[in-house]
């Protein structure tokens, strides 16, 4: 009895230094050993694996990705150059219909600028027409012009003759038509000699005149819009 008294207490004494929060972690350490199987080195390996082959996963992805859009964007400049190809085309083969509505446009063009070059070509025409008959016909009215001025020089005797004032108001009315038509009478006496106005027929000696001056005009002379229609005739003293 005493022997088993003595065992109790050192059952008791083990049991009380037993720890039981040890005792089950070193059991679900050694589970976790057995259901794993593997030990550290191994685990990390696999581990790495894994991640190259996730690795590897995106980077045939990304691959993918981009091969698709280059076929994309190739696909549509293809097609771009297809719809050129068929515009240049079509202007090459252009229609029958459309080749004669140009080339009869074209005519029409042409027509409508001749005629408006003949057209002014006309009016310069005609209005050189009018000039050159204007001019011969008032160089044939001057000398009329001249039998006028001589016969009222002979009448300044009779001033008062009816017959006299009815030749000054004929020549009034002759010399205001030529002056509507832009007939003027050019200056000549006492005037510098110029022989683009003036015909110089004669020479006198007179100290009272300046060298190259008209000293007398012996027929009138007249232009017409600027332009001289007859010279005028003169004496110039040297």
């Amino acid at each position: 009895m005493e022997e088993n008294r003595k065992d109790i207490p050192k059952e008791e004494t083990e049991m009380e230094n037993s720890d039981p929060v040890k005792e089950e972690t070193e059991t679900s350490a050694a589970g976790s050993e057995e259901e794993g199987g593997c030990d550290p080195d191994s685990c990390s390996g696999e581990t790495q694996e894994a991640e190259q082959a996730e690795a590897e996963e995106a980077e045939t992805e990304n691959t993918v990705t981009e091969e698709s859009s280059e076929a994309e964007e190739e696909a549509s400049a293809e097609k771009e150059k297809t719809e050129k190809k068929g515009f240049f085309g079509r202007n090459k083969k252009k229609d029958k219909r459309d080749v004669q509505i140009e080339e009869l446009t074209d005519r029409v063009k042409r027509q409508m600028a001749e005629f408006d070059n003949f057209r002014k070509r006309t009016e310069k025409e005609k209005a050189a027409m009018f000039e050159v008959g204007a001019r011969s016909v008032l160089e044939k009215i001057l000398p009329v012009v001249d039998n006028f001025e001589r016969g009222l020089a002979a009448a300044d005797e009779n001033p008062d003759d009816p017959y006299v004032e009815g030749m000054q108001k004929i020549y009034k009315q002759l010399m205001g038509v030529l002056d509507g038509l832009d007939v003027k009478p050019i200056e000549a006496k006492g005037m510098a000699f110029d022989p683009n106005l003036h015909n110089a027929v004669m020479h006198v000696d007179d100290d009272s005149y300046g060298e190259n001056i008209v000293a007398e005009e012996l027929q009138k002379g007249y232009t017409y819009r600027g332009a001289v229609l007859r010279h005028s005739m003169v004496k110039v003293a040297n």
